[in-house]
């Protein structure tokens, strides 16, 4: 194999980064978060990997100046910032690492059912105030998880809730490609959406951030949701209009929300959703299992050992489509 130089643009502290010992010594690497450096070292790279702390601004400006690029993997699963580059237009590859943070964002979503269905928030508050409060709790069994987003993650949650006997709804643009899947009750077009927030016990948004995606959720879908619904956002922040949902949670529409990704993060001090108590806050850590890092960095191992033999990359992105 020709020598090959890796451009890894990222927070050098990170213990992960140990694992680009085994890429072997035909490949010379350097690991910055610094625009001034990155832009040096890229017109010389002929790949490029983007993991935890890249600043979209030093990833663009690498890509800019990155003239002999042959590809580009991102050690997230969101690649919004990247489409926003030349890349789009071009034919250098993108990968990024689908799947490997789909199994604990599944969990995730069931933990966040739980809470409202047994209420937990109740619980919690009536231990800490020594008082014995005796109270009706819900069942998952019977409800309806409504999907919004039927990719890995929504797949990941719907096996999960069926294990507890939920009915699974799943929207997606292209209702065709999951014609074989065993898992949802029942797959709708996003013809349907408003006709989803309303049958949903439990509605899972579980897309990637994209121009049709933003604000996806807004005023007239929570409206249509069930007074004692539960929105829950594992996807990207944009996809609800955080406006419309804050009056949704203060008013009543809907039970409460789940939210681990907001339209601006971190959330600033004093946020209104810090002090509603119909809602569950996660700082973007729903899928930080204690191995998520080195997870995601084995994927990227593995498609490079199929980019030295010249075998198709795993978890091509779509460009057409953003993700």
């Amino acid at each position: 194999m020709p020598s090959l130089n890796l451009l890894v643009i990222a927070e050098p502290t990170g213990s992960y980064l140990s694992l680009l010992s085994e890429l072997g010594p035909d490949v010379t690497y350097e690991v910055t978060k610094e625009i001034a450096r990155a832009e040096e070292l890229a017109p010389s790279s002929d790949i490029i990997l983007t993991g935890v702390g890249a600043s979209g601004v030093t990833v663009k400006a690498a890509i800019d100046k990155a003239g002999k690029l042959q590809w580009l993997h991102s050690l997230s699963a969101g690649v919004d910032h990247l489409m926003a580059t030349r890349l789009r237009q071009s034919d250098i590859p993108v990968t990024n690492a689908k799947g490997a943070y789909s199994q604990s964002l599944g969990e995730y979503c069931l933990a966040a059912m739980l809470y409202f269905a047994k209420d937990l928030n109740r619980m919690r508050k009536s231990q800490t105030s020594g008082k014995w409060d005796v109270f009706d709790i819900d069942m998952l069994e019977g409800k309806t998880l409504g999907i919004l987003g039927y990719g890995d993650i929504g797949k990941a949650a719907a096996r999960r809730a069926k294990a507890f006997d939920m009915k699974i709804i799943a929207l997606r643009r292209r209702p065709d490609r999951s014609a074989a899947d065993e898992t949802a009750d029942e797959i709708w077009g996003m013809d349907r959406k408003l006709e989803l927030m309303a049958v949903s016990d439990y509605l899972l948004l579980a897309m990637p951030a994209t121009p049709d995606t933003k604000g996806i959720v807004a005023e007239p879908e929570l409206r249509a949701m069930k007074s004692d619904g539960v929105i829950i956002n594992l996807g990207r922040g944009n996809a609800i209009d955080e406006k419309s949902l804050i009056v949704a949670l203060q008013e009543k529409w809907i039970r409460g929300a789940a939210l681990d990704v907001f339209e601006v993060e971190p959330l600033p001090d004093n946020h209104v959703f810090y002090n509603l108590d119909n809602i569950l806050v996660s700082a973007h850590t729903a899928d930080h299992t204690k191995t998520w890092t080195e997870d995601s960095m084995r994927i990227f191992l593995t498609n490079f050992a199929r980019y030295t033999k010249g075998e198709p990359l795993l978890n091509l992105v779509d460009k057409g489509v953003g993700y």
